[in-house]
């Protein structure tokens, strides 16, 4: 309650401030915006102006650029003599020219000595030499394009308007000079543009050229004027000679404005558009006079109200953040308790395994052991080892972190395949009811991870049915995905290739069990949760199936109603069917005898080493043991003839097995590789790039295959080499 009031007061102190503060800062504030959205404005409206300006300009001189060439290709091969012969005809089609576009004052064709052969005012032309013309004398010394030049006056006996020329030289066919094409362009043409479409007070116009010199300027001068390219205008556009915007006092004048450049693509030609500085401030006062005379009273009360509001947000968001602080804690015990869980059960089912094991080792130490309990004692090893690499494979699904080994299969087929098994597993008094589609359902995925997932999906169902009821399997082409996949789905009607891009397969499990309460959906698939009792599950089956489907690219789901029972949605994405491997006729096995084989062991658990050294010395191989990857390759490069076959660990510090592999075939090394890793998140991610790969834990017996598969591969591709 104290609190309450100690708000109350202080926002009434607020409120009080505020009827003495609060007009002055508004107004201070309101006018630091006005003014600056007021300089904006201003500069937009330039800047759209100036678009205005340039794009006439532009198709002007486009116009009278294309007439020009026009004009030089009808008269290119003419000598002096036919044109003058035909100057009627020329007269005539140059005063429909300049008569066609209101810009032009005059059309001329001049003779190498400056000389009129015709124009568009006269008819014949008067017998004068414009040589002295910059227009003219610009173009005789070198071809430099179209020229634009100065406004000057008309030489008598023509008169009117003041004008500049836009010209062209005329050359011979062996590219001497013969005179020049030019027309009379007039700059009250664009200014009376630019007092059209600048009717707002302040406006200002210019074009000119690139040295300074002005050609139309609005308001208009008595006078002719030229910048100085080292004054103020002329160091902002050389500083950014292709567009600017400037503020500065215009030298013809003396008036500050703010000016927009641009120059025309193409021609020394700079178009200026802009307004009075004392304009722009002008409306800023205007809006101003608004706010004093209408806003003051009304903003102070909403400024008033925002405080207050200010004030409640400012409360709410404490209490917010203390919310959220709450939930993060109950985030972060909820995580520790996970890690708890995880830890605990992992440890708790090794501490079995290590116990077998422990067992067994200790048994088969005792002296007069008969052969029959020292073979039930290596087998009680040999199974506790497969129990754990099992383990292993589950923990490293969910992490996602499992290389997987993908192969091509008809998901039909292979779950009819299982039939029997799973009637074995479930026992007979669960209804198996397979519901398989016509067409082959194909995806591209690791057959054993996907039997393992049916088998914990069907062993999770059979377990809340107590032993008692029906599961069925649907197969079919997934009509509706989850939200998860839906992107993935769409990228198929835009053409895309990845993953998803034919859409995916659904294999669905359902129960007739107690179903899943809806509190509890959300953690099943976490390790090591499970609602049996202790010694009936470890809680990392359907954490299996997580883990595979999103490292297939696919998603499991899950739907259920207690008392109803729960469907389980196994979704992986689909592959066409010209994708499915031929059959191939069975080989047989290599021999597992090394018979002299050299083999380059990189190892660095030197353990580990030791114990693959021995088992392959044992069976006849020839052994180099080295415990990093940067010396093998050393070895490699001094002599790879001694080797048959690289082994190689994949997670090592510095340069991993898979650079070393990588290393071997970018340099070309003869040498087949083949890796081996129990865990790398470089092979969960792209694979093994085409490598031969042993899982950890493996047999000496199955290394051996494997070594003798690549090292014979290598011999079949070196014979039909030779």
């Amino acid at each position: 309650m104290q609190g309450a009031q100690r708000n109350s007061l202080r926002h009434l102190q607020w409120m009080m401030a505020a009827s003495l503060a609060l007009p002055i800062a508004l107004f201070a504030i309101a006018s630091t915006i006005s003014y600056t959205s007021t300089l904006d404005i201003a500069d937009r409206e330039i800047e759209r102006t100036l678009d205005v300006a340039h794009e006439h300009a532009l198709k002007v001189f486009e116009t009278i650029d294309r007439s020009l060439a026009e004009l030089n290709e009808v008269v290119r091969s003419l000598p002096d003599d036919n044109i003058r012969a035909r100057e009627p005809v020329l007269h005539q089609r140059l005063k429909q020219l300049s008569d066609s576009l209101p810009q032009l004052k005059s059309a001329w064709i001049f003779d190498a000595d400056g000389k009129a052969l015709v124009n568009s005012l006269a008819s014949p032309p008067q017998d004068l030499s414009f040589a002295d013309r910059d227009y003219f004398y610009a173009h005789v010394d070198q071809t430099i394009g179209t020229f634009i030049g100065a406004s000057l006056t008309p030489r008598p006996p023509y008169q009117g308007a003041r004008f500049f020329g836009v010209s062209r030289r005329r050359d011979a066919e062996d590219g001497s000079f013969i005179g020049v094409i030019q027309a009379s362009v007039l700059p009250e043409y664009f200014e009376s543009f630019y007092a059209r479409i600048g009717s707002d007070p302040g406006s200002f116009f210019a074009m000119g050229r690139t040295d300074g010199t002005l050609l139309a300027h609005f308001p208009r001068l008595d006078r002719d004027l030229r910048l100085d390219p080292n004054g103020p205008v002329g160091r902002n556009i050389a500083a950014h000679p292709d567009h600017g915007l400037i503020t500065i006092a215009w030298p013809s004048d003396g008036i500050e404005r703010r000016i927009g450049y641009r120059r025309i693509a193409e021609y020394p030609i700079y178009i200026s558009a802009g307004l009075e500085t004392s304009a722009i401030r002008a409306r800023w006062l205007a809006t101003m006079s608004q706010h004093l005379v209408f806003g003051v009273p009304a903003t102070a009360l909403l400024f008033v109200l925002l405080a207050f509001a200010f004030r409640r947000t400012q409360h709410l968001q404490t209490e917010a953040a203390r919310r959220r602080e709450a939930e993060e804690a109950l985030k972060h015990s909820q995580r520790l308790e996970a890690l708890g869980q995880l830890t605990g059960g992992v440890a708790h089912d090794f501490n079995n395994l290590l116990t077998v094991i422990r067992a067994s080792v200790d048994l088969l130490n005792r002296p007069q052991l008969s052969e029959e309990r020292r073979q039930r004692y290596i087998t009680a090893i040999a199974d506790a080892v497969a129990r754990a690499a099992k383990l292993t494979s589950q923990l490293l699904a969910f992490a996602r972190r499992q290389t997987l080994k993908p192969e091509v299969f008809d998901v039909g087929e292979r779950l009819q395949s299982l039939h029997d098994m799973l009637a074995t597993l479930l026992g007979p008094a669960i209804e198996i009811v397979m519901r398989l589609p016509a067409e082959s359902c194909l995806v591209n995925a690791d057959a054993g991870q996907f039997e393992t997932a049916l088998i914990n999906m069907a062993t999770n169902a059979r377990d809340a049915m107590q032993g008692k009821g029906r599961i069925v399997f649907t197969v079919q082409a997934a009509t509706n995905v989850p939200d998860t996949l839906a992107h993935l789905t769409r990228s198929h009607s835009l053409g895309s290739h990845g993953s998803g891009s034919h859409g995916f397969v659904s294999i669905a499990v359902g129960d007739t069990g107690i179903g899943i309460p809806a509190g509890r959906l959300g953690r099943i698939f976490e390790p090591f949760f499970t609602t049996k009792q202790v010694g009936q599950g470890t809680g990392l089956g359907l954490s299996q199936v997580f883990g595979f489907a999103r490292q297939s690219g696919g998603e499991v789901t899950v739907t259920s109603e207690v008392g109803q029972g729960s469907t389980f949605s196994l979704y992986l994405p689909r592959v066409p069917p010209d994708l499915l491997p031929r059959s191939q006729a069975p080989t047989t096995a290599p021999a597992v005898a090394g018979s002299g084989m050299s083999v380059l062991v990189v190892e660095d658990n030197i353990e580990l080493g030791n114990f693959a050294a021995d088992g392959l010395t044992e069976l006849g191989y020839s052994i180099t043991l080295i415990d990093n990857a940067t010396d093998a390759l050393a070895e490699l490069l001094v002599d790879a003839d001694r080797f048959d076959v690289v082994f190689s660990d994949v997670v090592m510090p510095d340069m991993t097995g898979l650079d070393l592999a990588q290393a071997i075939r970018d340099r070309s090394i003869g040498v087949p590789v083949v890796l081996t890793t129990g865990y790398s998140e470089a092979l969960s991610q792209e694979g093994s790039l085409g490598f031969d790969l042993v899982q950890k834990p493996y047999s000496i017996d199955e290394l051996s295959r494997v070594l003798h598969r690549a090292a014979r591969l290598r011999r079949v591709r070196d014979g039909a080499a030779e």
